[in-house]
């Protein structure tokens, strides 16, 4: 797309998952792509990505939960590649396990990390954006955003403050008439290295609900976004359009299913347990690059139809059958628990 080949780009959590997916993918546009996060080396391998796919790459290790961090790396931004054009919000960190087993010291920086660290970037990111009068931030959101789940409870909470946040601002943004936008991404299980690094109270091997998509669906969805920001949200992948309807329509049932089947859904015996203290207080990709992808490719999708479906602009009744189609499913499998 040569309105975009030049873009100045922020990609925050940009050494695995969807960040570094969705890093990658600016470069082969020829962006010129800014990539924070905390550790070093995945960080360094993931600007290798980008520079091997076409486009410029600016490490900057920094951790979001950080306001200064944030706005120094913004600067620097600005400084060595130019004004941003697309700010890309997905760092996060997380704790799993039942809420009474976190512990208030890990709820306190899974919050700050993934609900803080959007606000501080969206600041940084609208200090410049506003006074130029134009400019993206795009924020990777999840259908936890509207769907808690158990096992997630400060992942799920962070979610719904991202949600909540974003609303805030776009309303401000049009009571302005700004020419900034601001959209979101709610996305499906994704296979990232998150599930393998992740702070865990678990007894056996955490994983993505399935079905699970690979980082780099949910990276098209972003860039979809960034490109198209004027919609106040996209929602990948079927799963979460069957989970955000149900949840709509029957939202008690889906606290029923979810009570009897989503501890079981969210841990798997194919992998040992992980240990260790995990990334929610240091990152775990300082010293060992984990990669873009987790450890389900077997078992995760490479496209999302649902997404493929909004893009082409696929008819209102055909997307509406879809999405009611979707739901129906949903309740079934509820209903037969």
């Amino acid at each position: 797309m040569s309105g975009t080949k030049r873009q100045t780009v922020v990609v925050t959590g940009a050494s695995a998952g969807i960040g570094r997916a969705t890093a990658r993918m600016f470069g082969a546009r020829g962006a010129r792509v800014a990539l924070l996060a905390r550790g070093r080396t995945g960080l360094d391998a993931a600007a290798a990505d980008v520079q091997d796919a076409g486009g410029q790459a600016l490490p900057i290790v920094a951790d979001m939960a950080e306001p200064d961090q944030v706005e120094e790396a913004a600067r620097r931004v600005e400084e060595e590649l130019g004004p941003i054009d697309v700010w890309v919000n997905n760092a996060f960190t997380a704790a799993f396990g039942t809420f009474m087993d976190v512990s208030p010291e890990e709820f306190l920086q899974a919050t700050r990390s993934t609900y803080l660290g959007y606000v501080n970037g969206s600041r940084a990111a609208l200090a410049r954006m506003l006074p130029r009068d134009r400019g993206t931030i795009v924020q990777v959101g999840s259908a936890l955003a509207y769907r808690g789940v158990p096992l997630q409870s400060a992942y799920s909470g962070a979610k719904h403050a991202i949600q909540g946040f974003t609303e805030s601002v776009r309303c401000e943004l049009l009571h302005e008439k700004s020419g900034v936008r601001v959209t979101m991404v709610q996305m499906p299980a994704v296979n990232t290295p998150q599930f393998t690094w992740l702070r865990t109270h678990l007894p056996r091997h955490a994983q993505p609900v399935p079905p699970m998509y690979q980082p780099e669906a949910a990276a098209r969805a972003v860039l979809r976004a960034a490109d198209h920001p004027q919609r106040r949200e996209y929602w990948v992948g079927a799963s979460t359009v069957a989970t955000l309807l149900a949840n709509a329509v029957v939202p008690g049932l889906l606290d029923r299913y979810l009570a009897r089947g989503g501890f079981e859904a969210q841990q798997t015996d194919a992998f040992p347990p992980t240990t260790g203290h995990g990334n929610l207080f240091e990152p775990a990709d300082e010293k060992e690059d984990y990669g873009t992808h987790g450890v389900f490719d077997d078992r995760a999708h490479a496209s999302s139809p649902q997404l493929w479906a909004s893009r082409h602009h696929v008819g209102h009744a055909v997307a509406a059958a879809g999405v009611a189609g979707a739901g129906y499913a949903v309740l079934r499998r509820c209903l037969r628990s």
